[in-house]
């Protein structure tokens, strides 16, 4: 007899008593309230029993209604919370990034409310650190890492260009012109501030730029960029750095570029890294779509901006180039 029974006469029949008439089961089932008196007749007719006591316009269970009903309530109940979780799951996305601590907090971190406006329903986790991502033995969807790419046996994706030249304070700007006019002489005699994970750092860049008499004993140096970055603005020296770090702080005026003479270096700096095989996720993707739209869009500004103001552009890419350490932070 169980084998027999009409599923959608149980379903007319759990939404009759759990709201108590029949009137109330056909707006929830969106069908006619003859319709759902006929599957309750069905049902009756199936099991052998009544199910309801009608009683003028009021329907009371009877005693196998009750147990029909215990049972049916907590079947379909569980049939709606499992539908629920497949639609959550469906309509939303996981994802887990590793991110290095400068370029996380400075550049993705602004401008991740552009992602979550685009894409609401997604379980983001942002993992910020400079060790890069051993993806055979740990759980994560991708990298933004730093560097020259072609990272071997992996995915890479240029999503970010840099755009390299010295800054720093308004205020020590004035104190560097008071020593001379020469961009070349003011800094030979400046604070230089390393940040000692950069792709161009001062012992490659000043050479090539005709700045002499510079010991290269940096007072200050720092293996995360924003450090560097901070202090230049607080007025503590002359950085060598990223308008993806800095960009606010140049249009603020807290940083300003050292001089006009100087070609600022535009090199592919960020890379969306993954195994090839996480690419066919949608996921992986989308966010790998819209960070690299959020990347050449930002860039472009900054290099407009740049340009505007009489600074040239060279791309560069440094040859023969190797991290040491295989760790290179520099964001």
């Amino acid at each position: 007899m169980a084998r027999d029974l009409n599923l959608n006469s149980m379903a007319h029949f759990e939404a009759v008593a759990r709201l108590g008439g029949i009137s109330r089961a056909s707006g929830e089932l969106q069908v006619s309230a003859s319709a759902v008196s006929q599957q309750i007749r069905l049902l009756e007719q199936q099991l052998g029993v009544k199910l309801f006591h009608r009683e003028k316009r009021h329907l009371r269970l009877t005693i196998d209604g009750e147990r029909l009903f215990q049972t049916t309530s907590q079947a379909f109940q569980s049939i709606r919370e499992v539908r629920a979780a497949i639609v959550r799951q469906r309509e939303s996305f996981n994802l887990l990034i590793r991110v290095s601590p400068s370029f996380g907090v400075r550049w993705l971190a602004p401008r991740l409310i552009e992602f979550v406006r685009q894409y609401p329903n997604w379980d983001l986790r942002v993992d910020a650190t400079p060790s890069f991502s051993e993806f055979e033995t740990e759980i994560i969807d991708l990298d933004l890492r730093y560097g020259e790419g072609g990272w071997s046996g992996l995915y890479s994706q240029c999503v970010v260009h840099d755009l390299i030249l010295p800054m720093c304070s308004p205020a020590y700007l004035e104190e560097l012109r008071s020593i001379s006019p020469d961009p070349r002489v003011q800094l030979a005699r400046a604070r230089l501030i390393d940040s000692v994970k950069a792709y161009f750092r001062w012992d490659y860049w000043l050479p090539r730029n005709g700045v002499q008499g510079v010991t290269m004993s940096y007072p200050y140096r720092f293996d995360r960029s924003s450090m560097s970055v901070q202090l230049a603005k607080d007025g503590g020296g002359v950085i060598l750095e990223s308008t993806t770090l800095a960009f606010e702080e140049l249009r603020r005026g807290e940083l300003v570029p050292l001089s006009t003479e100087f070609e600022t270096i535009e090199f592919p700096a960020y890379w969306l890294v993954c195994p090839a095989r996480q690419m066919g996720r949608r996921s992986v993707k989308l966010f790998s779509n819209w960070v690299e739209g959020v990347g050449s869009r930002d860039t472009d500004v900054a290099r407009v901006w740049l340009q505007e103001r009489g600074h040239r552009m060279r791309f560069e890419r440094r040859a023969g180039f190797s991290d040491p350490d295989g760790s290179m932070e520099g964001a």
